[in-house]
């Protein structure tokens, strides 16, 4: 590895595609969202076996709430069940889960079942994996200025290391990596704060195809990268 490039941390995903994913094969979208499902959960593992720390997920943006009533329904109900039967599998597989974004605009019923997952599993070490649901990156940065001066910090005490403690993914370092797939090049608004330096990774398979050996090709991509970060 070159010396310049440390070791891959904290990756971060846009999983998209599923929706084309199915209607290319002629079948519901909703199949879709739950091949990639099981996608994700694949990912989770391969990540750690790979000795990454942590694993981001873009699972729902509240742009998503645009969608039909059909089709949020499903996914909030992939959402309850990461959140209570799922939990078991992290368990068995050391892995933490950890949520960002605007809680409070979900239903009291999944808020009530993220905060039972992040109990049950805090105690898991190999790898956390953080959804970031309900989740927008502008909205991120203006909730982190609303908490500061509900704080009472008065202007000249505000600085990034700051803002950073204040946002929905406090505790987390910034993205190594941030993989999108299905051929879009853009973040659509995810971790608009942390991504500065990131190293973006666009692969044209959708996400429900997206295999460990994608993401062996796409960690030897980064391996490759020199990051200077400015300098």
């Amino acid at each position: 590895m070159d010396k310049k490039t440390p070791s891959l941390k904290h990756l971060a995903i846009i999983p998209d595609g599923n929706r084309r994913w199915a209607r290319e094969r002629g079948r519901p979208i909703l199949e879709g969202h739950q091949a990639g499902f099981r996608v994700l959960k694949k990912t989770a593992v391969w990540c750690r076996d790979f000795g990454i720390e942590y694993l981001t997920i873009f699972a729902f943006s509240r742009d998503n709430w645009k969608r039909s009533e059909k089709e949020i329904d499903y996914l909030v109900k992939l959402a309850i069940k990461l959140f209570s039967r799922e939990v078991k599998w992290a368990l068995e597989e050391d892995i933490q889960i950890r949520v960002a974004g605007d809680r409070p605009g979900l239903s009291a019923q999944i808020q009530r079942r993220i905060k039972e997952a992040e109990e049950k599993t805090r105690s898991n070490n190999k790898l956390i994996l953080t959804l970031a649901l309900n989740y927008n990156g502008r909205s991120e940065i203006v909730e982190a200025f609303r908490q500061i001066i509900k704080q009472g910090k008065k202007a000249g005490e505000i600085n990034e290391d700051l803002v950073s403690r204040s946002l929905w993914t406090a505790g987390l370092p910034d993205p190594d990596m941030i993989i999108r797939t299905s051929g879009e090049q853009r973040l659509s608004g995810f971790l608009t704060w942390q991504s500065i330096y990131s190293e973006l990774y666009f692969l044209s398979k959708y996400w429900p195809d997206f295999n460990k050996g994608d993401l062996e090709t796409a960690l030897d991509d980064y391996r490759q990268r020199s990051r200077r970060f400015g300098r």
